[in-house]
C-alpha cells in the first residue's frame, strides 16, 4: 500500500476518534480534555453494552457490570482504617473502622453507592476511596452497603436492603458494639444512592421500632423523582458528561421493570396517569426552581399516560422511590440536610427542588451548588482520570460532615 493510502487511513481514523471524543464542554470547566476523555469512555462503555444487548448476548447492565469489574478491590486495611466485608441483616456491607483512638464514642455514616440502582459496588476503587477517606478524616465508623441490583432485582428490593441495614445498625446494641454515638449517625449517598438515603431518612420517621434518630442526611447529586423527566435540567443537560437524559430515563425505568412499555412511556414523559395528577405540585419546577435556573424554559402541563402502567409498576409513584413526592408534613420532621447539586447534570433540578421544599418545611439545609461540575464528578479522584473538581467536591462534603455530624 502506498504512503498516500496509509496517510489517508490515518487521517480518517484520527477524524473518527476526534469525532467520538470531542464534545462541546461548557465554559468554566477545568481540564476540558480530561472531561472529554471521561465522557468518551463512558459513552463507549454504554454503546458497547447496548450493542451486546441488541445482539442478544447479554442484558446491557450485565455488560456494563463486566466492564466495571476491573475497578473492584478486595477489602484492604491500612494504617488508619480496618476494612472488612460482612453482612448486616443478611445484606452485604463493607465496614470501615478507624484505628486511631477516640476520646469518646465515634460518629457514623451509613453510605449507599450510586449506579442507577443497577450498577456499582461498595468495593469499587472510587467508592472505597471515598468511604475510606470519610472514615479516616472524621474518625468515624462507615458502613457502605452492597444492596441488590437491577435487572435481577427491581424496586423495592434496593430500598428494602438499605433500609434493613440502616435499621439493624441503629439498634443500640449494634451501635455500642462499634462504639458509635447514637446521636451522631448520618445516612449519605450519591446519585441513586442519594435517592436511597433520602427515602431511608423519610421511612425511619414512620417506623415505631426505631428509637435512634438520624442526626443528618447527605445527598450527593441525588435522583429524587420520576414524575417529570423533562425538567429544565433534563433539557439543558441532555448530552452532558457522564449521564445523558436517555440513559437516566433507562435507569429509572429499569429500577421498576425490564419491560419496554414503561421505558417508552418515560422517554416521551407520558407515564403518569391522570388519577395521579395531585402529585405534580410536588415537582412543579415553575414554583420550586430559582429564576436563574428557569431561564427561558416554559412550564407546560403534564401529558397524562396509560393507567395500566401505574397499576403494573406502582413504584414510580411511591415516595420510597421518589422522595420528592413526600408531603410537607413528613418533610418537616427530617434531620439536618446537605444537598450537593451540579449545574451540568440532568438530576440538578431534583436536588434543587428538594432543597427548596425542605427549607420551606423548616429543615436546616446546606445546599451546595457546584456551577463547574457534572454528574458523578466526586468519583474522579484517582489516577489518570483525576479531576480537581472531584477533589473539591469531596472536600466540601467531608468538611460539612465534620462540622455538622
Amino acid at each position: 500500500v502506498d504512503m498516500g493510502a496509509k496517510l489517508l487511513c490515518l487521517f480518517l481514523a484520527s477524524a473518527l476518534v476526534a469525532y467520538y471524543v470531542y464534545i462541546p464542554i461548557p465554559e468554566g470547566f477545568e481540564e476540558p480534555w480530561k472531561v472529554m476523555l471521561i465522557a468518551a469512555a463512558f459513552r463507549a462503555a454504554t454503546n458497547l453494552a447496548q450493542v451486546a444487548d441488541q445482539l442478544g448476548l447479554m442484558h446491557h447492565v450485565e455488560a456494563l457490570m463486566l466492564i466495571t469489574t476491573v475497578e473492584y478491590i478486595a477489602p484492604t486495611s491500612d494504617e488508619n482504617v480496618t476494612v472488612m466485608d460482612t453482612q448486616f441483616n443478611n445484606v452485604g456491607v463493607r465496614l470501615y473502622l478507624p484505628r486511631k483512638p477516640s476520646d469518646g464514642l465515634r460518629r457514623a455514616v451509613v453510605y449507599f453507592h450510586g449506579g442507577g440502582w443497577c450498577l456499582g459496588q461498595a468495593g469499587t476503587k472510587p467508592y472505597d476511596r471515598l468511604t475510606r477517606w470519610t472514615s479516616n478524616r472524621l474518625n468515624a465508623v462507615v458502613v457502605s452497603v452492597n444492596y441488590r441490583l437491577a435487572p435481577k432485582y427491581h424496586f423495592p428490593v434496593q430500598f428494602e436492603d438499605v433500609y434493613s441495614v440502616t435499621k439493624f445498625f441503629l439498634q443500640s446494641s449494634v451501635l455500642s458494639q462499634y462504639g458509635v454515638d447514637p446521636d451522631r449517625v448520618c445516612v449519605a449517598g450519591d446519585s441513586a444512592g442519594g435517592n436511597l438515603a433520602a427515602a431511608v431518612a423519610q421511612q425511619l420517621l414512620e417506623d415505631p421500632e426505631v428509637e435512634t434518630k438520624l442526626k443528618a442526611q447527605a445527598l450527593l447529586y441525588p435522583a429524587l423523582q420520576s414524575l417529570d423527566l423533562n425538567l429544565p435540567s433534563y433539557q439543558e443537560n441532555e448530552n452532558k458528561p457522564v449521564l445523558s437524559k436517555s440513559y437516566m430515563v433507562r435507569l429509572w425505568s429499569e429500577y421498576f421493570t425490564s419491560d419496554s412499555p414503561l421505558r417508552e412511556a418515560m422517554t416521551s414523559n407520558r407515564h403518569v396517569p391522570v388519577e395521579s395528577s395531585h402529585l405534580f405540585p410536588f415537582v412543579n419546577w415553575s414554583n420550586l426552581l430559582p429564576e436563574e435556573l428557569k431561564k427561558d424554559h416554559v412550564y407546560t402541563s403534564p401529558t397524562y399516560g396509560n393507567s395500566e402502567l401505574a397499576q403494573k409498576y406502582p413504584g414510580f409513584l411511591d415516595p420510597r422511590a421518589a422522595p420528592l413526592l413526600a408531603s410537607d408534613a413528613r418533610l418537616r420532621r427530617l434531620p439536618l440536610t446537605y444537598i450537593l447539586t451540579c449545574e451540568h447534570d440532568v438530576l440538578r433540578d431534583d436536588g434543587v427542588m428538594y432543597a427548596r421544599r425542605l427549607q420551606a418545611a423548616g429543615v436546616p439545609v446546606t445546599h451546595d451548588h457546584a456551577k463547574d461540575a457534572f454528574h458523578g464528578a466526586m468519583l474522579f479522584v484517582l489516577g489518570p482520570i483525576e479531576l480537581a473538581v472531584g477533589h473539591r467536591l469531596v472536600n466540601r462534603y467531608i468538611k460539612w460532615l465534620n462540622e455538622n455530624l
